[in-house]
């Protein structure tokens, strides 16, 4: 059989001693390296560097919650243009409307006799109008006599004392005002009691 190699071991060394000088060699360079002048500029070099970054962080940080904000911003933006984009088509459409309903209203009951045809077609014409609104979000504001006036949907034309009514009461309604999903977009127009309570 082959002789079992033997391995080297190592000698054992009193750590203790290493410990004591070691200390007083990191302290002699530390010493040194604060003495050393190319050191100090590398030191302060890295400081120009550290602020140099933290700089840049905040450059791009707010870089950051600006391109956030656009975004936000354009979002909000293309929902108003969606919902709202057709305000002024909407808002001349109202004169439609109301020429319709005037037509309707002003027709005597021998016309109707007459012209029952051509009223049902305005009828009919003034329906299809009122869901075409409705499909875009604009609903009709129509107060009635005794509600009370409310100067956010309402606009008052005129004011009249008026026995058996309080003052705000609604007493006439002029014309109908419309909505445009939150928004106003023709208070409607009405006279308002100004008897004293």
């Amino acid at each position: 059989m082959a002789e079992e190699q033997k391995k080297p071991t190592m000698p054992e060394i009193d750590l203790s001693a290493l410990d004591d000088i070691g200390g007083a060699q990191i302290d002699i360079t530390e010493t040194a390296l604060d003495e050393n002048p190319e050191i100090e500029a590398v030191h302060g070099e890295l400081e120009d560097l550290r602020a140099e970054r933290d700089e840049f962080k905040d450059r791009f940080m707010r870089a950051l919650a600006d391109a956030e904000n656009s975004r936000k911003r354009s979002e909000r933006d293309r929902r108003e243009a969606e919902q709202y984009g057709g305000s002024k088509l909407a808002r001349d459409m109202l004169p439609v409307f109301d020429n319709m309903s005037r037509a309707l209203e002003a027709a005597t009951t021998e016309q109707q006799s007459v012209s029952g045809a051509l009223l049902e077609g305005v009828e009919l014409t003034m329906r299809e109008l009122l869901n075409v609104f409705k499909k875009h979000g604009i609903e009709p504001v129509v107060p009635e006599v005794g509600d009370k006036f409310d100067p956010q949907l309402h606009q008052a034309m005129f004011e009249a004392p008026l026995p058996q009514t309080k003052a705000g009461d609604i007493i006439q309604v002029s014309q109908v005002g419309f909505m445009l999903h939150d928004r106003l977009l023709r208070p409607a127009q009405v006279g308002v009691s100004s008897t004293p309570g």
